[in-house]
Order: structure tokens, then sequence, then C-alpha cells
């Protein structure tokens, strides 16, 4: 099988600042206080994914889940450690990242497939696809300042997906968005997977873990805690009892 992505002892630094004025960080250090600490997001972590897997990433907030995905996208570089990736990668690091709220729909389908690589024929070519998977009907020519989380939600993933590419990577693709919206986004999941595309999911969902992913990578506090089966990683995390929506029971049969 061929890697598709490779983590060597991979590390992220952030500075935390307590105070925001320069007043203020005087009178902490006139009292002997600290104003800032230094925390590793990612810490160490290694790791290898074969082409074709599909990947749940999971751990509690805070674990450093979208740091990890954002430095696999090339987003972020790590301070410490390697990041290896083979061929194009897209996806939805975060909902309606790149859109400007004094652009129509339109005019921001074309400008976030440009950010996730697509080129404008490819566009023209995928435009009546996304807009149809989107569903927003005659708000498309709507400033997306004035949409909810739901249609920012939609059209960031109809782009999203529809970009071709060797990596798909989702940060909580489906945490926002009406159920029969949520089931459209699984299927189109599943064809992803179904075409042999490297799958990262991050999510809290157990279930949607469960339907979409083969295998399971859980972070705790920026340290690889866990790499195993999904059921494996499910029980680690006590996530057994998970009373999310079952989509797929209300999907039509279709298991993914």
């Amino acid at each position: 099988m061929t890697t598709s992505i490779v983590l060597e002892d991979v590390t992220k630094t952030f500075k935390l600042r307590y105070h925001r004025t320069i007043k203020q960080v005087s009178f902490a250090k006139m009292r002997g206080q600290e104003t800032s600490s230094v925390f590793k997001a990612v810490d160490e972590v290694s790791f290898k994914v074969e082409q074709g897997e599909a990947i749940g990433l999971m751990g509690l907030n805070g674990s450093g889940k979208s740091t990890l995905l954002k430095m696999i996208s090339g987003v972020m570089k790590p301070d410490a450690g390697q990041v290896l990736t083979r061929g194009r990668i897209a996806g939805l690091i975060a909902t309606g990242a790149g859109f400007h709220p004094q652009l129509t729909g339109r005019e921001n389908l074309y400008l976030n497939a440009a950010i996730l690589g697509m080129s404008e024929r490819e566009t023209n070519r995928k435009f009546d696809e996304i807009v149809e998977f989107a569903g927003l009907g005659h708000r498309l020519d709507t400033q997306v300042g004035h949409y909810s989380s739901g249609q920012n939600a939609r059209l960031g993933f109809a782009i999203a997906v529809h970009v071709d590419s060797d990596i798909f990577l989702a940060d909580e693709a489906l945490a926002v968005g009406d159920k029969p919206f949520k089931r459209k986004c699984l299927a189109k999941m599943r064809e992803i997977r179904e075409s042999g595309r490297t799958i990262f999911y991050v999510s809290h969902a157990a279930g949607q873990v469960r339907r979409m992913c083969d295998r399971v990578i859980v972070l705790q506090d920026g340290r690889l805690a866990f790499d195993g089966g999904v059921e494996e990683g499910i029980h680690f995390l006590h996530y057994d009892g998970d009373d999310e929506e079952e989509l797929a029971d209300e999907e039509t049969g279709d298991d993914i």
C-alpha cells in the first residue's frame, strides 16, 4: 500500500498571554506575577496513514485535534518534527473559513474554491453540482454575512466535497446543519471513502465515527493516547453510551 500521511515526533507550541495591555503587564511584573506561559498543543505525535484509510481523530476539547489537522493540511507548520503528505489535500477545517461576509454566496463559492485549490475552469464545471448540494436556492446571491451557521455549513461543505483530492480532511464537518443535510453529507462522505481517498475526520460523535472510519486515533493533552480499532478507541474515551441522534437509522437502509 501507498503511505498517504506520515507524522514523526510532531510538536506545536503556543504562548498564552495573561494580560492584554502594556499597563496590565507592567503591574503584573511589579507584583511578581507571571505574564505568560507556554504549552504544547501537540506533543511529539507520530503515526502513519495508508492511502484509502478512514481515520477518526478523537479526544476531549483542547486535546490538540484541530491543531494537528491544521498541520496535516499545511495551514500550520510544526515547531518540531515533520509532517509528510502525498497528493492533493482538500476538506473542511472550519465551517465558512475563507468566506467574506460582504460577498454573496456565489462570489464566496468561487473565492473558497480557489482557496481550496480549484481552478476557475474546474469551479465552472462543478458549479451546478455544488449549488444543488448546498441547497441555498435564491440565497446564493445574498451576502454571506446574512447566512445562518447552518447555511454557512451547507456552502462550505458543498465546496469542499467537490474538490478532487487524494486526502480529505474534515473538522466536525457534520456538527452543524439540519438532519436532512447531515444525511446528505454522510452519503457524500461515503462516496469519498469508496473512491479510495484517505479521510481524516475529527469528531466527538461516536456514531458518525463508527459509520465512516476504520481506525481511531485519540489525543490526550496533545499526546497520542490511542491508535487502533474504532470500537476500542470509542471505549478508550468512554464514549460507548453516545446519545447522539442515530442518523443511519433514518437513512434508507444504507450503511457506511
